[in-house]
């Protein structure tokens, strides 16, 4: 009985790798076409915090990039501690980085002459509309000032 639950969380960890693995790789392909499109060497897609600094810079501001950086940093401070107000702070950072989560899907949807409709599609379908942004007939106009 143990050999047969060892071998199905085994096989289970595997298939998500694998999905996991297929998963960067298509992000890769689509953000190598994006940043192409922007103007940007493709090769950037490849790293992976430098990437979503490049994603910024097209769409936004590198400096929100930053702002979301130092809140991730403090968030993972915070999680271990074992008090309430850690917890509180915790939530509403997390609260600010869903924010900036969705305003930066919006942001790429304009940079890239779409609306908030193209906009829902990335927050909730990402990996779909990202690689319809990669390879469909969506033109980079720049970044968008609202």
């Amino acid at each position: 009985m143990n050999a047969n639950v060892a071998e199905i969380l085994l096989a289970s960890v595997a298939v998500i790798a694998v999905v996991s693995i297929v998963m960067y790789v298509l992000m890769v392909v689509a953000y190598w076409n994006i940043f192409k499109k922007a103007g940007e060497p493709g090769w950037k897609s490849i790293i992976p915090v430098y990437n979503s600094y490049i994603l910024f810079k097209i769409s936004w501001s590198t400096v929100i990039f930053w702002i979301t950086l130092v809140i991730g940093f403090v968030t993972g401070i915070l999680v271990n501690m074992d008090n309430t107000v850690a917890t509180v702070i915790v939530s509403l950072l997390s609260i600010v980085t869903l924010v900036i989560s969705v305003m930066q899907c919006y942001k790429l949807s304009k940079a890239f002459g779409h609306g908030v409709g193209f906009t829902l599609g990335l927050i909730f379908f990402s990996p779909i509309f990202m690689l319809i942004l990669a390879f469909g007939s969506s033109q980079y106009v720049g970044k968008s000032n609202n």
